[in-house]
Order: structure tokens, then sequence, then C-alpha cells
């Protein structure tokens, strides 16, 4: 099936499968909130079982299998599909409806993707309204979580003019606009151009899977090169100095976050070096931030950094005392000079490693944690095997640490702080 890849592993680990579809398409502004709706939309009913309660009785013949919609960001990568997860034949009686699970969900899955339930050719009003109602609550949401919300904002001002700034499920506007008429036009477009990546995971044969994933999605049109969108990457910042800026809300802790391009490491990824230096700078309980920031200064409530490899992007999010912010965001800053220098104990590299190690570990041993590995490889412009880098993560070295650490520059420092605080960074109107 042109522009159409199936990734399947084989193994006896797990008593359940899961089988995922990813439609992959460009993330932009003007079609994010659309993107997200789509899978929800499905999700509501097929041709053949047209309602929620029709679809939760054939889940419920099928031993208590699960269909639920996936929506994700991957730098500049929009994935949307659906996720089933079903218990493997193996453990299930020899009755002959036992022996099917796999064919039985693969074809109601591709019932919800390619056979939805339409009226007059158009998707159904009132499914796409209450998707709508529950699209634009989780996107509201966002304030509520002040660490996401800051994080969502330095994200927009940072990226501000890239697609990497869009939030996955898009904004409240643009999805209050989404009408059956325009939410089919997209979903017909994505239907014949977006590349697909199909992923099973479970004690299948191959030509059993790859036979009843064939079989599922057989109304899909050949895509002829149909490819996975390329991300734009900036490496260093637009700017020479770092841009400051800040909100107030009604908060009673300040969120300080720092948007950091990672420059001369993306020209080439290396994507285990990539992984520990986060691991030992903040993202991890025996980092550089939250050992030296938040325990030995109590600077913050918390600090921790997280790394988008496929944009080449890190953010440093941290809960800060309104008084405090310079002396936080001073020794954020300085906590990154000493990696920079190579001013790391074995023990800190160490732990990092093993820190990296024993995650990748945990989410190998789950059927959902193991799809998403190998899914985030595929989407990566140097795609790797999420087995073996365990294996590489274990060499990096600290001349490693340093060369992919030398050229990470802090972009846009962001302070989100309380109503009665005075500040004397730029205000942003909220």
């Amino acid at each position: 099936m042109p522009g159409v890849s199936l990734t399947c592993i084989k193994t006896d680990k797990f008593k359940t499968g899961c089988l995922t579809v990813n439609f992959i398409c460009s993330l932009s502004k003007e079609t994010a909130a659309a993107s997200a709706l789509l899978p929800r939309v499905l999700r509501r009913g097929s041709a053949e079982l047209p309602n929620m309660e029709r679809i939760s009785a054939a889940l419920d013949e099928l031993y208590g299998a699960r269909i639920e919609p996936l929506v994700r960001k991957k730098g500049e990568t929009h994935c949307i599909g659906l996720y089933a997860d079903f218990p493997d034949d193996r453990f299930l009686s020899e009755q002959n409806d036992a022996q099917n699970l796999l064919e039985e969900t693969a074809a109601l899955l591709g019932g919800m993707l390619l056979s939805p339930n339409m009226q007059d050719g158009f998707f159904r009003l009132d499914y796409v309204e209450s998707e709508k109602a529950n699209l634009i609550d989780d996107i509201r949401a966002t304030i509520n979580d002040k660490r996401s919300y800051s994080i969502e904002r330095l994200l927009e001002e940072m990226c501000s003019g890239e697609a990497y700034s869009v939030n996955k499920n898009g904004d409240e506007n643009e999805a209050r606009a989404i009408t059956p008429e325009s939410l089919t036009a997209h979903y017909r477009k994505m239907l014949n151009h977006a590349r697909v990546e199909v992923f099973y995971c479970g004690f299948a044969d191959h030509e059993r899977v790859l036979k009843a994933v064939t079989s599922a999605l057989s109304g899909l049109k050949p895509r002829k090169d149909a490819t996975i969108p390329k991300t734009n990457i900036l490496l260093h910042p637009s700017e020479k100095e770092p841009r400051h800026l800040s909100e107030k809300l009604d908060i009673s802790q300040g969120k300080l976050t720092v948007g950091f391009r990672l420059g001369s490491a993306m020209e080439n990824p290396d994507y285990p070096a990539l992984i520990v230096f986060n691991s030992l700078y903040g993202g991890s309980i025996t980092s550089k931030l939250f050992l030296n920031v938040r325990e030995r200064l109590s600077l913050c409530y918390y600090a921790s950094s997280m790394l988008d490899k496929h944009k080449g992007v890190m953010i440093v999010s941290s809960g800060v005392e309104f008084s405090k912010f310079k002396m936080a965001l001073d020794e954020i800053m300085f906590q990154l000079e000493q990696v920079k220098k190579g001013e790391i104990s074995e023990w800190e590299l160490t732990s990092a490693k093993r820190y990296v190690i024993t995650s990748i570990k945990s989410a190998l041993d789950r059927p959902g944690g193991l799809e998403e590995l190998y899914f985030d490889s595929i989407i990566s412009a140097n795609p790797y095997d999420p087995v073996d880098i365990c294996d590489k993560i274990s060499k990096v070295s600290l001349s490693d640490i340093i060369k992919t650490a030398s050229d990470i520059t802090p972009d846009t420092i962001y302070f989100l702080s309380g109503t009665d605080i005075s500040n004397k960074e730029s205000d942003i109107d909220t």
C-alpha cells in the first residue's frame, strides 16, 4: 500500500496486544483544531456501528478491547489516529471467537477510520458539536495548569512564526469555526494525502498482522510520495540576547520558563548524548537543576528540563517565589555553563545514564510505551532502534556531553507572576 507502513513487533512479554493507525500531517494553525477533532468524531461511530452504545457492545464482545483517539505533536508534525488494545489470543479459551481478536479489532478500527457514520455525506452535526465542545474545554483547561500554561505561552512567543508554536489541539477560535462540512473536507484531504504509519505490538506473527491490517485498511487509496513532513529546525535564536517576557495572573507561585535552541547539536543529532545531557542537566532527580537550584539553594519549588529532539528545543520549567526570580534564573544559567565546562562528576554522569536507561526499559515493558518509542523513532530525522539505544546511552562519554551542550543558547525567558507584583520585564497582554 503506497504511503502506508507497518511496524510489527512480536513479543511474548504482554497479555495484551496493541494496534495504532496514525495519519501524519504538517502542523499548522489553520488545521490543528480540525485534525485534533477528527479522531474524537471518528471514535463516535462507524457506518456499521453508528453510535457509542453499539461500539461499546462490540468492544465488550472482544473481551474488553479498547479504542481511543490519538493526537500527538512531534516536532512540526501532527500525528492523529486511533489506538486499540485487546487481550492476546494465547490467554483466552480455545473457542473460535477467541482466536481472531486481532482481526476483529483491526476491522473495527478500520471501520471507524474509513467508514464513519455520516449524514448526507458529511459528519453528523450532533457528533461534531458535542466533540467540538469537549475539545474547546480541553483547550481552555490549559490555563488551569499554570506549569503547562507557562510552557505553552513560552513556545507561542519563542517560536512565533514557526509551526512549532501551535498547540496540538489548536486554538479555540479555529475550533469554534469548524462545521460538519469543513471537517469532512479536511478528513477527505487527510485520507487521500497523509502519510500513514501503522504499529502493532503483540504475539501474533508478522504475516497474520499484515493480513489483518491490509484487510482493515483496504479502503485506503494509494498515496504516492506521501512522506513524513519535515520539521524546520532553527539552530540559533534570531536575536543576540534572549528576550524577556512576563505575564500576570492571579497566582501565588511564579512560573519561570526558559527556552533554549540546541545549536550545532542538531546538525547531525547524537540522540543518546542529547538524552543523557538532558537527564544530567535537568531531566532527572539527580540532575544539576534539581540538586542545586531546588535542593541546595532552595530557589525553586521545582526545576526541570525537557527536550524536543525533533525540533531542537529545550525548555526549563520552574516554580519560584516572585522575589527569587532573578536568583533562580542566574542559577539555571550557571548550571548550564557548568555542564559546558565539563564540571560533571563521574557520579552525575553515571546517574544520568542510569536514569535514562531505566526510563526506556520501563517504557519497553508496556505495549503503549513500546509503541511510543518506536513511533518516536519513525518520526525522527535520524531513526534509531529503541532497544539498541540503551547500549549507546551507556557508552556516552563526558566529551560527548560537553560537545552536545557547547552551542546551546537561551532564546526566550518567560515569567508568570502574580497580579499584585510589579515586574521590570515587558508585559504581555493576557
